[in-house]
């Protein structure tokens, strides 16, 4: 799907928050400046969390707190899985929650099975390619 600019981006974020629940994780890639973060932000907003949101690039994670606790995670500058442990990042995953993970693609091994799938082309305030995988319901 093509959005012409960033208020639609936030608007099908909204859209995709009604369908979240806790346990989920949503991953998220493209490239600098695709609007990763603006989603999230959207996806927050629309939960009704009224944290301030900025992109966790140089501290890993952020904990947005609320009912369910939002995780927002930035695999930018993780160089390899081993990395991962060290910081603890695996914990955001945690049922109750939802979590959120920019760079989802640079560690495939983090992001559970099941995850909600983002990919954001374009940047700066012109149209994005979009596309948004759901889960799949698990068969009986």
């Amino acid at each position: 799907m093509i959005v012409p600019g960033l208020a639609e981006l936030e608007a099908l974020a909204a859209e995709l928050a009604r369908d979240l629940r806790p346990g989920d994780v949503v991953a998220l890639e493209g490239g600098l400046g695709a609007g990763k973060t603006t989603f999230v932000s959207a996806v927050v907003r629309a939960l009704g969390n009224g944290a301030d949101v900025s992109s966790p690039t140089f501290t890993f994670w952020h904990r947005y707190g609320g009912t369910p606790p939002l995780e927002h995670l930035d695999l930018y500058r993780i160089e390899d899985a081993g990395e991962l442990a060290e910081l603890g990042l695996e914990d955001a995953f945690a049922p109750d929650g939802i979590a959120f993970v920019e760079w989802a693609d640079r560690i495939p091994g983090l992001v559970p099975a099941g995850a909600f799938r983002v990919r954001i082309d374009g940047s700066g305030a012109g149209p994005r390619e979009i596309r948004i995988e759901r889960p799949t319901a698990a068969q009986p």
